[in-house]
């Protein structure tokens, strides 16, 4: 990152909310597809460029949070294929599907028998993918359904984008000193209110450009 673009990231670090809070956003929303579709189970995969894996991020269910953090390759199964294609995907038996890979969801503890998935897209650049997995009913997946999981998506993509913004951010403050200084003082410019909050962003702003 260009050492002007790694000041402004770190200034963000200072109005950005923790990752813990990111996590939890993340989590209500395969909580809440989960309820919506009626489903046995539902996650979110992030894709990590520096790695080429996808990552567990957030997963609905109490006794599966140990998936967390899980990683497998980008290029395997249904998640790999909705990444890089960057296409939706319904499948009504994904063990009929030849880019199912039975390995990697066995190694989760759970084969599903179906599912939806959708990528999540920022500005053109596809962040992860959003899952639901199987109807206890085995009542198919309509089109509609997948429309409102494609607006789940467009929620997780927003939630997931501030979260790469935030972790750069802090990576900028870990390999620059004087940036943190700035940071700090833009988390109180951050509540202040008024002609005060306007002054205090044209401060921080100059600030950031000498630093640079």
């Amino acid at each position: 990152m260009p050492e002007n673009e790694g000041l402004h990231a770190a200034v963000a670090a200072g109005v950005l909310p923790a990752e813990d809070e990111f996590a939890l956003l993340l989590r209500s929303i395969v909580v809440v597809a989960r309820a919506i579709f009626g489903a046995r189970g539902s996650s979110i995969f992030l894709y990590e460029p520096e790695t080429d894996e996808l990552v567990f991020a957030a997963v609905a269910g109490d006794d599966e949070q140990g998936l967390v953090g899980k990683r497998m390759p980008s290029s395997r199964g249904i998640a790999g294929w909705v990444l890089s294609s960057r296409t939706p995907l319904v499948l009504e038996d994904v063990q009929q599907d030849p880019r199912f890979a039975r390995d990697v969801a066995e190694g989760t503890g759970y084969v599903p028998k179906g599912l939806m998935a959708v990528p999540l897209l920022h500005d053109e650049t596809v962040l992860g993918v959003l899952q639901v997995l199987d109807r206890p009913e085995r009542a198919a997946f309509s089109l509609r359904e997948m429309e409102l999981l494609g607006l789940f998506a467009n929620q997780a993509s927003i939630a997931v984008a501030l979260l790469v913004a935030a972790r750069r951010a802090r990576a900028a403050l870990a390999g620059h000193g004087d940036a943190a200084a700035v940071a700090a003082l833009a988390a109180a410019v951050e509540a202040l209110e008024g002609e005060r909050r306007a002054a205090g962003i044209a401060l921080v702003d100059a600030l950031a450009r000498i630093l640079a």
